[in-house]
């Protein structure tokens, strides 16, 4: 069990450093970059804002009820701070992250391993093409440019839903509400959501990567391959986070 999945780690950063390589036409290259920004990004923003908007009710919901519920008096104020802090640190770029390895990681890994099975992959390196370069390098660019956009709409989209669930029940005032988001919140918390956005976005277009490139046999397997991809996607995040909250925060 060890040694397999040393020997997939292994593979994993040699196809990695294999698809870094420069691309051998760049005007091919913007060319698929532009169809994965479109592919990867802007297909995602529906289900982005949607579960944001839904999502940033609930916490700010939550934490009135917490703070209501407490022995001391917390100003109201604080239920637009814990809202906007909650989405920052955590929920925006871990969860939205999540979400982006179900829809795209098994995007990815069928995508590529659909072409592995029906044989197109060999035909580009027949014709001396570097198809690591050529399939996963514009997948990896287009998540780093687009999901830190993803995330910061997120991160508006959540505070909005806040906003609307104040309106709604009435449990807060809308001067309150916006008193409590301009609140001051130290810079660290940014850079460390949207280091965790990178590095989030990497693994996602990654992981699938490699499980879609070395897909064997048929349509079966690929089916496997994408379920595959998805689970280790998830679990490279949270082992991530794990990591990046102990160098950054503590």
């Amino acid at each position: 069990m060890i040694k397999k999945f040393l020997n997939a780690f292994g593979e994993y950063f040699l196809l990695i450093g294999k698809s870094f390589r420069a691309p051998q036409k760049m005007s091919v290259f913007w060319k698929l970059l532009m169809r994965e920004i479109t592919d990867l990004g802007v297909n995602s923003f529906g289900l982005v804002v949607f579960t944001s908007l839904f999502v940033g009710a609930v916490v700010a919901i939550q934490m009135f009820n917490n703070f209501d519920a407490s022995a001391f008096p917390i100003p109201q104020s604080f239920v637009g701070y814990a809202t906007k802090a909650v989405l920052v640190l955590e929920f925006s770029p871990t969860i939205i992250s999540l979400v982006l390895a179900g829809k795209v990681g098994s995007y990815i890994a069928s995508s590529i391993g659909t072409m592995r099975v029906s044989e197109q992959i060999d035909a580009l390196d027949i014709m001396g093409v570097n198809s690591a370069s050529y399939l996963i390098f514009p997948k990896i660019v287009a998540s780093l440019i687009f999901n830190p956009l993803l995330i910061a709409i997120s991160i508006t989209m959540g505070i909005f839903g806040g906003y609307i669930a104040g309106e709604l029940t009435g449990n807060w005032t809308e001067a309150d509400y916006e008193t409590g988001i301009q609140m001051y919140m130290p810079n660290l918390f940014y850079y460390y959501a949207f280091i965790k956005t990178l590095v989030f976005a990497f693994i996602i277009a990654s992981v699938p990567a490699y499980y879609g490139y070395n897909v064997k046999g048929g349509s079966l397997e690929v089916g496997r391959a994408s379920t595959q991809a998805v689970v280790w996607t998830m679990v490279f995040i949270i082992i991530s986070e794990l990591l990046l909250t102990q160098m950054i925060l503590s």
